[in-house]
């Protein structure tokens, strides 16, 4: 009898052992969400949004050389306005503009575009500045206040850049009225960065710790 008292105290033991282990898991793991919860409310600091900035510059550059496709106007059409876009509504119109301005020069420079280069600078900051104020300016609290914002943004960001470009080709590089020649081009393009850019900042935003770190 003594033999069996002993083995069942040691299994009651054991038992406890074993709930105590668990309340300690179950008490890390909530101390864990507590302190993401906590650092999801966290916006991004000056340091990590020029890091960030930097990041999306250079995927601009790339973007913009992945795919070239001549123009008559002496151009090319890109996939660089969709992070022009992306960089717009994450950083906000200080470092989107500086990111996507910057990112979208230097894949002038590099592709031999020089003469562009300039203007593409203003251009391409300036529709990240748009996108990004414009946003602000009309977004509301909610999920469904910002999808009609992000559209209307997007969409006066890119009517700038296709006038943008055609005021520099016309006046700029004297091509006059034959600088009309890419505008359904910079349209095309304009709509595909629009359109590609909304779904990848839906899909980012989705995630909490992101999108309590979005400038816009």
């Amino acid at each position: 009898m003594r033999k069996n008292y002993n083995g069942e105290t040691e299994n009651a033991v054991e038992e406890i052992n074993r709930e105590a282990k668990n309340v300690n898991k179950d008490q890390q793991r909530n101390s864990d969400v507590s302190s993401y919860d906590t650092d999801s409310n966290a916006r991004l600091s000056s340091v990590q949004k020029l890091v960030i900035a930097g990041m999306l510059a250079a995927l601009t550059t790339v973007a913009t050389l992945l795919v070239q496709i001549p123009t008559p106007s002496r151009g090319f059409l890109n996939m660089g306005d969709v992070v022009v876009l992306v960089s717009a509504w994450i950083l906000g119109p200080v470092y989107g503009t500086a990111s996507a301005g910057i990112g979208s020069m230097l894949a002038d420079l590099i592709a031999g575009y020089t003469m562009f280069a300039p203007g593409t600078l203003i251009i391409k900051g300036g529709v990240a500045f748009i996108a990004s104020s414009l946003f602000t300016l009309l977004s509301r609290r909610g999920k469904n206040a910002r999808i009609i914002p992000r559209i209307i943004s997007g969409i006066v960001a890119e009517l700038f850049m296709v006038l943008g470009y055609f005021i520099y080709e016309a006046i700029i590089l004297g091509m006059g009225l034959g600088a009309s020649v890419g505008i359904v081009g910079n349209l095309g393009q304009g709509a595909f960065g629009l359109v590609a850019g909304f779904i990848i900042i839906t899909v980012l935003e989705r995630h909490p710790y992101i999108r309590a770190r979005m400038s816009c």
